[in-house]
């Protein structure tokens, strides 16, 4: 790999990582996993898709997300240009359905989770113990395996890597990777279009079943009464079953109580945040696999600085191996710290609420916090609700259907306009601008 593809794939992982946050799984998965950043030349990224629909729906739908991302991050304007791949570099390594009615379903699998790139530690040692032996002997025991911690903790990893096991070892089998965002939109087509008989045999047909954040499917009453069938159906056919959840069965809300037995019918088992020894492991492996050349300090410094989930460990490594290819400057911990000084938690540091943003854009324009999560649409509540959702993306960690949730349940794609266009009138609206920086500055101040 030469030095430039090693510089885009370690800085498009990065801006990659950040899209994940600000998007559904389902979402970011279905449009964005596969994406490839081909070039980056006079401040335009020309990024490949898979085909001319996803161009399409990247470009009218995410495009706006995308360059705000890439600009926010290297504090420059940016252009965007997708193009269509030519050809596939391999074949999914994942039995797809047949019915390409529902061609959303099955996933192929990531290449690189493994288990030879799953790293053990004190956190995960019994969750790998278990998916391997799933692995090698599926629907032996441990049916289902139900894997259960906080977001980027390798439940997906796990996930994926029992599912090329499987596929290497028993080529036969049918094997269907989804979350429970992907199950519970397709299974809302099936009934709109009346392909629900479809819809079930694509599930209730297969050998394996790897289903991804399960607690999707909290206070879905329809959701949770179709997948109790598929769950029926495939266990009494001695068929895995495998699910992750960012809880435990018990504490999934409004989960139907036959669903948390059944998921309990087998193995649960959690994965903690990896310890320091294990955050050392895992950069060093990342490191070995991107071909980055790192000290030691600056593992060490990484390792110690980076405490939550391997998600952010490994993107704070390409962080800094991005930045210094793309500037040409030696890695120090001196440079590490100020690259990373946006990921570094600051003990003294403010934590800042939805809930006191919408009390304090509320306040400001004389108007109840339930008035900005009604569903009006009129300017008097629509404009304040704006602000709020704009406020709410820079001053917090927030995702966008994080936010979205808060604002009376409403889709992430209603928060990219809303950011969109308060940006917008910033810029052309000095009265605007100052009525924003006072909300902001009280925010701080209280």
């Amino acid at each position: 790999m030469s030095p430039n593809s090693t510089y885009l794939n370690a800085f498009w992982e990065n801006i990659l990582d950040k899209l994940r946050n600000e998007l559904s799984k389902a979402s970011f998965d279905t449009w964005l996993s596969s994406t490839k950043l081909v070039s980056f030349v006079n401040n335009r990224l020309t990024i490949s898709v898979s085909n001319e629909f996803a161009k399409d729906w990247l470009e009218s739908r995410y495009s706006a997300l995308i360059k705000s991302t890439v600009q926010n991050y290297l504090n420059r304007p940016v252009a965007l240009t997708f193009v269509v791949e030519q050809e596939q570099n391999y074949q999914p390594e994942i039995i797809e359905s047949n019915d390409q009615k529902f061609g959303i379903l099955s996933h192929p699998l990531n290449r690189k989770y493994t288990f030879d790139t799953f790293v053990i530690g004190n956190g995960n040692r019994f969750a790998h113990a278990a998916a391997l032996a799933v692995a090698e002997s599926p629907a032996k025991s441990y049916n289902p395996l139900f894997l259960y911690g906080g977001s980027g903790l390798g439940k997906t990893h796990l996930m994926h890597a029992i599912g090329h096991i499987i596929n290497r070892n028993f080529p036969e089998m049918k094997i269907v990777y989804v979350t429970g965002e992907q199950f519970t939109n397709e299974m809302i087509d099936s009934i709109r279009y009346e392909r629900q008989v479809e819809f079930r045999n694509t599930y209730r047909k297969v050998d394996l079943l790897l289903i991804d954040d399960i607690q999707f499917l909290a206070g879905k009453e329809g959701t949770q009464e179709e997948f109790f069938h598929t769950f029926n159906t495939l266990y009494e056919a001695n068929k895995q079953i495998i699910i992750s959840s960012d809880r435990p069965p018990r504490e999934i809300p409004t989960l139907e109580e036959r669903l948390r037995s059944r998921f309990e019918w087998g193995l649960t088992t959690d994965i903690n945040p990896p310890d320091y020894e294990t955050r050392i492991a895992i950069l060093r492996k990342k490191a070995q696999l991107e071909n980055y050349i790192v000290p030691d300090e600056i593992i060490t410094f990484i390792a110690s600085s980076i405490q939550s989930n391997i998600r952010e460990l490994e993107g704070a490594l390409s962080k800094i191996t991005a930045f210094c290819m793309l500037t040409n400057q030696s890695i120090t911990v001196e440079l590490a710290e100020e690259i990373l000084k946006d990921m570094i938690p600051n003990r003294n540091q403010k934590i800042i609420s939805i809930e006191l943003i919408q009390k304090t854009v509320a306040e400001h324009y004389k108007m109840s916090v339930n008035e900005l999560k009604q569903k009006k649409r009129t300017r008097t509540i629509a404009f304040p609700r704006q602000v709020a959702m704009y406020i709410s993306r820079q001053l917090t960690d927030c995702s966008l259907p994080q936010i979205g949730e808060k604002f009376g349940g409403r889709d992430h794609t209603t928060v990219i306009h809303a950011f969109d266009k308060i940006s917008e009138m910033k810029e052309h609206d000095p009265f605007v601008e100052k009525s924003i920086n006072e909300i902001i500055n009280k925010i701080k101040s209280t």
